[in-house]
């Protein structure tokens, strides 16, 4: 098991917009074990989900989902465990919806934010095999989350009303507020 550090808001590396991964790089040793890293961190801070970038990598990797309920988000669904690489979102509609979020490079601390209600989202998982889904709620907010990452947004960005964001442990007293995602 591989526990990668996870930069932190204010971390210039945060910021670059990441570049696609290489089609001759799906399905390789180099992919295989990023995404297994990626896996053991996530899961040791119970994130929600985990974009290349935030562990220094610049590619167009994200990894989200889980197999059973994540303490830190305990009323949302299940979102399938996933492995995105070279992800496009489309929006389904103009429709907005608002929602707390956190971020594992934004500890302590969550937001209220808009993203569209519903996506259709296309990539591929590591093995280079197409993935697309049309999704809502959590599942959509999730995937829109992390691929923010990819281009170097962190969701405060997306903040538009700053009293709705603040420290979990006040927002939220008893939520595991850990390292947030």
């Amino acid at each position: 098991m591989t526990v990668r550090d996870i930069l932190k808001m204010g971390d210039s590396r945060l910021l670059r917009v990441a570049p696609p991964v290489p089609e001759q790089d799906f399905d390789s040793d180099k992919i295989h074990l990023l995404v297994s890293d990626m896996f053991d961190t996530m899961r040791a801070v119970n994130g929600a989900g985990l974009a290349a970038p935030q562990i220094g990598v610049d590619l167009q990797l994200v990894i989200f989902g889980t197999d059973t309920v994540n303490p830190r988000y305990p009323d949302a669904p299940i979102v399938p465990r996933t492995v995105l690489l070279n992800p496009v979102i489309t929006p389904v509609g103009s429709e907005e919806e608002d929602g707390w979020e956190g971020c594992l490079s934004v500890p302590g601390l969550r937001g209220v934010v808009p993203r569209w209600s519903k996506i259709h989202y296309t990539g591929f998982d590591q093995y280079g095999d197409p993935i697309e889904r049309t999704v809502d709620g959590f599942h959509a907010r999730v995937v829109q989350h992390e691929c923010d990452h990819l281009i170097g947004k962190l969701y405060p960005m997306r903040v538009r009303d700053f009293t709705q964001f603040g420290f979990t442990e006040v927002l939220f007293p008893g939520l595991d507020a850990g390292d947030d995602d």
